[in-house]
């Protein structure tokens, strides 16, 4: 091999040699760097996740002494227990008036101490449970700070159905339901069906809003959809809520209210009917009996069935206590032996339906405590129970394409739901 060809080769052969080396270098230092970036990314120091506990305060940063008010006890006898003195212990309850007044504190509500856990006869909050949504919390902090709140509320959406044995109450019962959704049911369908003559058989579907606090139940606050069989006829509640509407429609969109109640009260028994001759419970004779009674426990709530004015609220030694009410030129309603008037109700009061006016009593001439409920249409008493009355306005047609597609998915619901006893065993 000539002299110039072997210096070619060497110079070759040193210029790959010397582009390696750079390349390894340079993917060295990438590295390195990419390491370094690496571990700082892993040294960066992160923020402390902090969680709150129902009353908003952080969790595990206290020692917490939680007790319930014994009866008797007031606001003194409960704060003594945390070693305050009575002058901060009047400072509070002077403070805690602008929130909650002290003297409504409950037996049975729990209150909460929370203290320093380093130094546990520091206390740093007290709590008073107002109900099971509602607190009352001082902080001693610089000064005494005092706020009421309330704990979080989740909404969750339920489903039930149940059989009437003997009662809706019991047929609530039976499944395990809460007793609120009676009121509701009532509600939503006190103009379609008469819960005092409900008869063995009538069932029901429901759709229902329930709120929790943590895994509590504070209530049911509406219902979505409903649907009840009531002596074989039945019935359709859909919840149509959009701008100024808020109101149950059947599944043609018609109002499912009514211009009356079907009764003035929310439950109890029909326990004497609208007769031209009836036996006289006191003075034994037959004469008419052109009222329906209404039997109730003694402060029974007594409903407006409609919307009216009150001409007279009095006493006779026949009625008792009793309030008269035009609805219009046509109707007008009496509401007899009444244990005494709602607060506010006066001849000239206006009132709407549902609104309380009386509670049930037995004044009067009566042998048990009840409400005869009497109805005038042009001036002539009549048996409200076999009148039709007329439905409220029915849902504009502007809102008809919105309402039929909620109406079609909580039909499915509904019909997806089982009554208890069509369940096939497993």
């Amino acid at each position: 091999m000539k002299g110039s060809s072997k210096r070619t080769l060497i110079l070759t052969v040193a210029g790959v040699s010397l582009a390696v080396i750079v390349l390894f270098a340079y993917l060295f230092l990438r590295n390195a760097g990419e390491s370094e970036l690496v571990a700082e990314e892993k040294i960066e120091p992160t923020e402390e996740e902090i969680f709150l506990d129902e009353f908003g305060i952080k969790e595990g940063g206290f020692v917490i002494k939680s007790d319930v008010v014994r009866r008797g006890q007031t606001l003194s006898h409960i704060l003594s227990h945390f070693e305050l003195s009575p002058v901060v212990i009047d400072r509070i309850a002077r403070k805690m008036i602008d929130e909650f007044n002290p003297r409504r504190i409950r037996a049975g509500n729990a209150y909460h101490g929370y203290y320093n856990p380093d130094t546990t006869s520091t206390l740093q909050y007290f709590i008073y449970e107002v109900s099971n949504l509602d607190y009352v919390k001082v902080a001693f902090e610089d000064s005494i700070r005092i706020e009421r709140g309330q704990k979080e509320v989740t909404s969750k959406t339920q489903e039930a159905s149940g059989v009437i044995r003997s009662s809706l109450w019991n047929a609530l019962a039976a499944g395990n339901l809460s007793q609120q959704l009676a009121i509701r049911l009532a509600e939503v369908l006190a103009w379609e069906v008469d819960f005092h003559r409900l008869e063995r058989g009538d069932r029901f579907k429901v759709v229902y809003q329930e709120n929790f606090v943590g895994e509590e139940s504070i209530g049911i606050p509406s219902v979505d959809a409903v649907y009840f069989v009531h002596r074989g006829r039945e019935v359709y509640g859909f919840n149509f809520e959009h701008d100024t509407i808020n109101g149950f429609f059947n599944p043609e969109a018609e109002n499912l209210r009514k211009v009356f109640l079907k009764a003035p009260l929310e439950f109890g028994r029909i326990s004497s009917r609208y007769s031209h001759s009836r036996l006289h419970p006191i003075h034994g004779d037959r004469r008419p009996h052109y009222g329906t009674d209404y039997a109730a426990p003694h402060g029974t709530p007594i409903l407006a069935v409609g919307d009216g004015v009150v001409t007279r609220t009095a006493y006779t030694a026949g009625n008792g206590n009793y309030v008269r009410i035009r609805h219009n030129s046509v109707y007008e309603t009496q509401y007899l032996h009444m244990s005494r008037f709602a607060r506010g109700i006066r001849p000239g009061t206006r009132v709407e339906q549902g609104d309380v006016i009386g509670y049930v009593g037995s004044t009067g001439m009566a042998t048990g405590p009840h409400v005869c409920f009497r109805f005038w249409k042009n001036g002539r008493q009549v048996d409200h129970l076999r009148l039709e009355f007329p439905s409220a306005d029915p849902l504009h047609e502007d809102y008809h394409e919105m309402f039929f597609e909620l109406r079609d998915s909580l039909m499915i619901r509904l019909e997806n739901i089982a009554f208890k006893e069509e369940i096939p065993e497993v």
